[in-house]
């Protein structure tokens, strides 16, 4: 919460002065912002004294309404420390609809973040929920470092707030080893408190939607992938080390067989069934989507299968594979690379990117096929693979100079 400023002061308003009387208004001020409490009482606006917000004289009269009104400064600053002590969002608005016993339900940003993390672990795989986790770490980042605050009330976010958000994101300069976000990270970002912010107004906590105007700068980045020559090197080169050699097999299996880390880490001898005449298929399902996948696998992906036949490691866990980190596997392809003499940087994704335009499309597999063996749920994000190539261009404009030759 915000370190805020808070006092109570009585006056009178000029406007409601009728035949010398005037009621008596509290005015309560917290961080500068002020609301006003209409009380049950009139006064000679001649004994008023304004500075002190009290009645001059010393009859009964004066001290019987002075002493109402401490009453009620009292009754104020109780109300301002409750709020406090239960966690509540604290303005002079609240602390108003709190004395007069009107307070409604105050939505802050945390409450919304809450229940949004709570709702959807039903419904995200902790594999995209996590991401919410780290949203939620840059937004307290955000709120300590603008505002020196830990809440702040969904009211208050606005265009500038989210303006504000991205600035901070970019400027942000990790302390550990992680590096700074780029332009597309920064925008993953701000489309899951787009999606929270949009939860909101669904459940009419807010009628404003402060994203209305604002527009996200998504880049078009290219999908990297290896060659077949790059490939070639990484299959044929011989590691000595066995935890190096078991991550090569692991990443080109996967490099013939499109599946995503988290799939083919979990692969039984059950996923793999075996067809009409001898050929075998893997069959299951993408735990990002739970999409199915069904695809006969490649001579080499089935040579890699055998080799692992038997494993100790893996008849442990009752898997394919021996289990390791998707961190581990990453800081091993990069000694792989190294070793290679590959200047890209390879991670395990890359696998799944290589299948798709390497091993398939380049080789003239139609991008519906592709997109099944995938497990996408729509050709559109297939296509993002789909690109020219350069060996197709070459071999393309080889084909054209024959014709124009001729």
């Amino acid at each position: 919460m915000k370190t805020q400023s808070f006092g109570v002061h009585f006056t009178i308003r000029a406007d409601k002065i009728k035949d010398g009387k005037a009621p008596v208004y509290a005015c309560v001020t917290v961080s500068k912002k002020r609301s006003y409490i209409a009380l049950k009482q009139t006064i000679d606006v001649k004994n008023w004294d304004n500075a002190r917000g009290i009645l001059r004289g010393n009859r009964e009269e004066v001290k019987k309404v002075n002493n109402y009104l401490q009453e009620v400064r009292v009754a104020i600053a109780t109300c301002f420390q409750q709020l406090q002590l239960k966690g509540k969002m604290v303005s002079a608005d609240a602390i108003k609809n709190a004395f007069l016993g009107t307070a409604e339900e105050v939505y802050t940003l945390k409450t919304l973040i809450d229940y949004h993390n709570e709702t959807a672990v039903s419904s995200l795989k902790w594999s995209t929920l996590k991401h919410y986790y780290v949203t939620q770490r840059y937004l307290e980042k955000f709120l300590q470092e603008k505002f020196k605050a830990k809440d702040l009330y969904l009211t208050e976010l606005n265009y500038k707030f989210i303006n504000d958000f991205e600035t901070f994101l970019r400027n942000h300069q990790p302390k550990d080893h992680q590096k700074p976000l780029n332009n597309n990270g920064i925008m993953k970002h701000l489309i899951r408190l787009k999606k929270m912010v949009h939860l909101a107004v669904r459940l009419e906590w807010i009628t404003k939607d402060p994203f209305i105007n604002y527009k996200m700068k998504i880049l078009k980045v290219t999908r990297e992938h290896l060659s077949a020559h790059e490939l070639s090197m990484i299959e044929t080169k011989k590691f000595p080390v066995e935890r190096i050699d078991m991550v090569r097999d692991l990443f080109v299996f996967c490099c013939y067989t499109g599946l995503a880390y988290v799939d083919v880490i979990k692969l039984t001898p059950d996923n793999i069934v075996e067809m009409d005449k001898g050929e075998f298929w893997v069959r299951t399902f993408r735990q990002k989507t739970e999409a199915p996948v069904n695809m006969p696998l490649l001579p080499k992906a089935m040579e890699i299968i055998r080799k692992y036949k038997g494993n100790i490691r893996s008849e442990a866990s009752g898997t394919i594979f021996p289990v390791i980190s998707n961190q581990k596997v990453n800081a091993y392809l990069k000694e792989i690379a190294d070793l290679c003499g590959i200047k890209k940087n390879i991670t395990f994704h890359l696998a799944r990117h290589t299948f798709a335009t390497t091993v398939t499309l380049s080789n003239g597999v139609p991008i519906e096929t592709v997109s099944r063996m995938l497990g996408h749920t729509k050709i559109a994000t297939t296509q993002i693979y789909a690109k020219v190539l350069e060996k197709k261009i070459s071999e393309d404009m080889a084909a054209l100079k024959k014709k124009l030759a001729c």
